[in-house]
């Protein structure tokens, strides 16, 4: 916890309002409803900024967008973005940050809610989305994926099996129909492979009717010996 808090201090200063900020959204990652978006997901998602970091045009706004890309989760998507794009713009003038980055982490944040940055490597574009939403789907390739969609299933552990399993299964198919999952040239290369790999894998299992709490191996977890899952 104290790295975490440091990483936040970095960003947004020592001022007893950053503090205090820092400190609502350590709160509010550690609600007891999560199952995966928690403080373990903020960790994975910064760590998977840095080998990334260098093409983002502005890394630290979107470290600070990593912070409150998730920061108010209910399971019910694009009105989470956009509610927690909301607390950005609320909290983060507290900790004296301009207008224009205010605006940038905002605008970041309810990107994830599509994860499409519309960048291309060859033709450049929006580098600070792309870095963030790399980095948001790295555990798409992580060896912990079987654990990821067993924790995504448990946050929406109020929908009925069925209507999970075609759900879940509608956002894998996008998920592997689009070109590519990883816009930046070095998230392609250290993660597409993989993450289509377990993509596959699990849409083969809700293919098969099988519950994602029932089983799943990714083929990460295949190769260890290991059951084990990540997003």
């Amino acid at each position: 916890m104290e790295t975490l808090l440091e990483g936040w201090t970095a960003l947004a200063g020592r001022s007893r309002a950053a503090t205090a900020v820092g400190a609502e959204l350590v709160a509010r990652w550690s609600e007891p409803h999560r199952r995966y978006h928690t403080l373990d997901h903020l960790r994975a998602v910064l760590a998977a900024i840095e080998p990334l970091a260098p093409v983002a045009d502005d890394a630290d706004a979107v470290r600070l967008a990593a912070w409150f890309h998730d920061a108010i989760y209910d399971g019910r998507p694009a009105w989470d973005e956009e509610r927690s794009a909301q607390l950005a713009q609320a909290l983060l003038p507290r900790c004296g940050m301009t207008e224009g980055r205010v605006a940038e982490v905002a605008r970041l944040v309810r990107l994830t809610a599509t994860h499409d940055p519309g960048y291309d490597p060859a033709r450049a574009g929006d580098a600070n989305g792309a870095v963030l939403c790399d980095a948001d789907l790295a555990v798409l390739a992580g060896e912990h994926y079987d654990a990821y969609a067993r924790a995504v299933r448990e946050e929406y552990r109020h929908v009925p099996d069925e209507l999970f399993r075609a759900g879940r299964a509608q956002v894998l198919r996008r998920l592997l129909g689009a070109p590519r999952l990883y816009r930046t040239a070095r998230a392609h290369d250290l993660w597409e492979a993989r993450a289509r790999a377990n993509v596959t894998a699990e849409l083969r299992l809700l293919d098969g009717a099988g519950a994602v709490g029932g089983g799943f191996t990714s083929p990460a977890a295949a190769r260890t010996g290991r059951d084990q899952r990540g997003h």
